[in-house]
């Protein structure tokens, strides 16, 4: 738990300096706190006692095994890349800059929490960290109508899941006494005919699909993603979608797997009916930030393929899928925050000409398209493969898996319609309504930079980061 300790003490020392540093110093702060992470993610490769990849404390509520490290480098290192966004992007706040980045720091250490976590204490602990934080972060330019609206929006949604989450355990510990995930595994067998304790895993399970933007519980996306800062729509994307499938994945497959193997036909119809949804919404869309976040629901169906696999193959892939979506989706919202910096709205209108302007934001943005797309040979199309090969494969025992496939592919070729205009829009939508060039800060270039290797590496040289997913998923039944 050093880490998150850690981490937690960064949020406050940046709330502390900013007490004494000038005005025009605070800016740097979000600088500061990303050059730490980043330092904490390259301890996370040696052999620090920051991350002890065995054992667990708490009574085991906390574990730190290979599911926790990889996660734990995953929202590192999309924090580090968030804060460098949020940098960009502090000339649009207000007042209390520094207070965004603590918020954006605190919400990591949630995150971190979820990664470890073994009990539905500290679940749902983790997830109303994460929430809360978000609550605040979204509204967070308040003299914008819009973000305002967002933020109730997902106050509002975010308290009713939690409190059907609340039910939930209450129900399951109600029924078998149990809070630790390990100790109700070895319980939830005999607990299958209960429809009371039926009842409490699926308000479980409402909880964590709001998290993920599942369907039917993505209402609150779109508009949130739309109205939030943009850094904070990025972090939402990638962070708390992220949290959502971890604490999913042990959920389904440490605490109730007994339970699970009897649940893939609903796992098959929620996943192609996000995928389905998600890819249909999208296409009328025009507003960039709305645009993804109906792209984001439908991502949440295609990782629910691994999900619904229920295979180690499956959870591999979710990991892999994700790590993928990490890069893409951070590309695509820093772009954003650069060339919408100015403009009154973030319409696709907007990038008429950005090849003109900014040939290195042009190119990102459609690798980040391309990538989200599924085409070959970038991070996107190997993390599908993987996630069909895994539904396919299982496809001769259940045909439902055949007909989830199938969907999953129709929404492949549907979303082509929506990325592609966007490619469309830069490239061939006439020029730009100015021709000045966009100014790249050098940690904005350094982002972007590892944001396009991440998203070729991945794509072209899978091996080394899928054997870490796959010896992460081994601590799943």
């Amino acid at each position: 738990m050093s880490l998150e300790i850690a981490v937690v003490l960064l949020g406050i020392g940046v709330l502390l300096a900013d007490l004494w540093l000038p005005a025009e110093r605070k800016r740097a702060l979000g600088y500061a706190a990303a050059a730490v992470l980043g330092l904490l993610l390259l301890a996370s490769f040696g052999h620090g006692c920051l991350f002890n990849p065995t054992g667990s404390t708490a009574n085991g509520m906390f574990v730190a095994d290979g599911l926790a490290i990889f996660f734990k480098r995953f929202f590192l290192l999309a924090a580090v890349l968030v804060l460098i966004m949020a940098v960009e992007f502090s000339d649009r706040i207000a007042a209390g800059v520094s207070e965004y980045y603590s918020l954006i720091i605190f919400a990591l250490a949630g995150m971190l929490f979820a990664s470890s976590s073994n009990d539905f204490a500290m679940l749902f602990v983790s997830i109303e960290l994460i929430t809360v934080t978000f609550y605040v972060l979204t509204s967070f330019t308040r003299g914008k109508i819009a973000a305002l609206e967002a933020g109730v929006k997902y106050l509002i949604l975010g308290a009713l899941s939690s409190a059907f989450m609340v039910y939930g355990i209450a129900l399951v510990w109600g029924v078998t006494g149990k809070f630790n995930f390990t100790e109700l595994a070895a319980v939830a067998g005999n607990f299958t005919g209960n429809k009371v304790f039926l009842f409490g895993v699926l308000f479980v399970l409402v909880g964590l699909g709001f998290k993920i933007a599942a369907f039917p519980f993505q209402m609150w996306t779109p508009d949130v993603y739309q109205g939030a800062p943009t850094p904070t729509t990025a972090f939402l994307a990638i962070g708390s979608k992220a949290a959502g499938f971890v604490l999913l994945l042990r959920f389904l497959f440490t605490a109730i797997p007994s339970v699970t193997a009897h649940w893939d036909k609903l796992l098959i119809v929620i996943s192609g009916i996000t995928i389905l949804y998600g890819n249909l919404c999208a296409l009328p869309q025009r507003n960039l930030k709305r645009l993804l976040g109906y792209s984001s629901i439908a991502h949440a169906g295609y990782l629910l393929l691994g999900v619904a696999a229920m295979s180690a193959a499956g959870q591999a892939a979710v990991l892999y899928y994700l790590s993928g979506y990490l890069f893409t989706t951070l590309a695509a919202f820093t772009v954003i925050a650069l060339v919408m910096r100015h403009l009154d709205s973030e319409d696709i209108g907007g990038l008429a000409g950005l090849n003109q302007r900014s040939p290195l934001l042009a190119a990102t943005l459609t690798l980040a398209m391309v990538s989200l797309a599924g085409i070959p040979p970038l991070a996107g199309f190997f993390g599908k493969f993987l996630l069909l090969k895994a539904v396919i494969e299982l496809g001769a025992a259940n045909h439902g898996y055949y007909c989830l496939a199938f969907t999953a592919l129709a929404g492949v070729v549907i979303s082509l319609y929506y990325y592609f205009g966007v490619v469309k829009a830069i490239y061939w939508n006439g020029a730009a309504a100015s021709r000045e060039p966009i100014a790249i800060s050098k940690p904005m270039q350094f982002g972007l930079g590892v944001c396009i290797v991440g998203i070729f590496w991945l794509g072209l040289m899978p091996n080394w980061a899928l054997h870490f997913a796959n010896e992460a998923v081994k601590v799943l039944k």
